[in-house]
């Protein structure tokens, strides 16, 4: 199988026009200031107790610095490529400033509870034990950038959700930063589903990895990001295998996974 190249921020089959080396104009002519999300060293990437008003993350490179840019500047991004490159933290870090700011009245959290090639089995607990294995990641990121009181407190009162996606049919999201993550594990008819639950004062970012998918073909992921590209308000980014900040060594895996 020959190389798989990925290509960056496309819009409607081409890449997006620079106004300037700072400035990244998408399909709909709307200027993104990629400044707003220069890259820092990784060891500064984020602060747990960030000066008033600044910033809980900084971009650790270029790409970051786009998909963040791109985020704040759509209602709906789709973050698409490999594992390692920061789709989710970057995501859930927009999202815990969101709500901190109280720009957003809740933080939504979602995926298809599909285990990765072996059953966990009966999960004792409640409901929210059950999610744990999903749904860890994402608090501890929060927990990080919020600290545990103030998720605790949210979680409880709602405003911060952990949610399937087979519990999303018949919802609406209002006044909310939704994140579905792991979406290549989505079918088309739940992708569909999730995408016609966006309502007004809403921020929803979809991320995935289309190489890594656990359900074999029909990956809904795809399927949405081809349908939609170039509605407005709408940002599709793909992140590339020299993108990766987890580790080098995770990079030359990767690259070796999708090399014949």
């Amino acid at each position: 199988m020959a190389r798989q190249t990925r290509s960056r921020s496309k819009m409607t089959g081409k890449k997006a026009r620079r106004r300037s080396d700072n400035e990244l104009i998408n399909h709909d002519g709307v200027v993104i200031d990629i400044n707003a999300f220069s890259p820092h060293p990784a060891e500064n990437h984020l602060s747990k107790h960030p000066p008033k008003h600044h910033s809980l993350i900084q971009a650790r490179n270029r790409a970051q610095g786009e998909y963040m840019a791109a985020i704040n500047t759509n209602q709906l991004t789709f973050g698409l490529g490999p594992a390692g490159t920061g789709k989710t933290f970057c995501a859930t870090a927009m999202a815990a400033e969101a709500f901190e700011r109280r720009q957003v009245d809740r933080i939504i959290f979602s995926r298809p509870a599909v285990e990765s090639g072996e059953t966990l089995g009966f999960l004792p607990g409640k409901l929210q034990d059950k999610l744990e294995p999903w749904f860890g990641t994402f608090r501890s990121y929060l927990n990080d950038m919020l600290g545990r009181g103030v998720v605790d407190c949210a979680l409880k009162n709602e405003r911060i959700v952990f949610e399937p996606l087979a519990y999303m049919r018949g919802k609406t999201f209002e006044d909310a930063f939704v994140i579905l993550d792991e979406a290549q594990n989505c079918t088309r008819l739940q992708m569909k589903m999730f995408l016609t639950r966006i309502g007004e004062r809403t921020r929803v970012i979809i991320n995935g990895d289309t190489h890594q998918t656990d359900i074999g073909n029909g990956s809904g992921l795809m399927d949405a990001a081809s349908r939609l590209r170039g509605v407005g308000n709408i940002h599709i980014h793909e992140f590339e295998c020299s993108d990766i900040v987890r580790s080098k060594l995770v990079r030359h895996i990767i690259e070796r996974y999708e090399t014949a």
